[in-house]
Parts: structure tokens; sequence; C-alpha cells
């Protein structure tokens, strides 16, 4: 056994291809996230990427649908999503395949 610390992942980023990780793989990215309320999360899409959220705490918004606790949604390559939180939150997020760079700020250009 191994004790670990959400503190000891960047935004809790616990598996992946990036460092540090629990598990070091290109597959998937899975992460615990803890928000405030009134924390928000640029507009952003993936252009590869698969991102599930699911509200493990709290409520927030994406795209001013407020998700609360034990709802997620599901958001495919170029949609891209405004995160708001809604109250204290945690939510885990899980993204496949894992590519740490790709990340968009905006918009897609279809």
């Amino acid at each position: 056994m191994k004790k670990i610390s959400l503190d000891n992942f960047t935004r809790g980023w616990l598996v992946g291809d990036f460092e540090p990780s629990l598990l070091k793989t290109k597959e998937i990215e899975v992460a615990i996230q803890t928000y405030n309320k009134g924390d928000e999360e640029p507009q952003h899409f993936h252009k590869k990427g698969t991102e599930i959220s699911l509200m493990v705490s709290g409520s927030a918004s994406f795209n001013d649908q407020v998700l609360n606790e034990g709802e997620g949604l599901i958001i495919y390559p170029n949609q891209s999503n405004i995160f708001k939180a809604v109250t204290d939150c945690k939510v885990l997020v899980i993204k496949y395949p894992s590519q740490p760079n790709d990340k968009f700020l905006g918009i897609p250009n279809d």
C-alpha cells in the first residue's frame, strides 16, 4: 500500500500521459477537481479528446446547464464548454485519449 494525497497532483489530475501521475498512460486522463463557488474555467474545447464530467458534490454549470451531485455530461471533440462553479464542488473528470496539449481556448473553427 502507498498513501497518496490529491495535493501532490496538478489540479487534481491523477492518471494520464503527464507527470506527476499515479498511472502514466496515453489511453485516458482522470482527475478529481475541487472548485470554490464562483470559480470559472475559460471557454475551451478539445480537438481529439472526449471528456466526461461527473459532479461528485455540489453543483456547477457547463455552458449554462446546471449539473448537481450525481449528474454528469459528455463533451465530444470540437464542442466548446464554459465551466462555472455554482457552489463549492468536486468534479470527476475522465478524458480520453490522454493528450495533455489537446486543450484550446475559445470556439473551434469548423
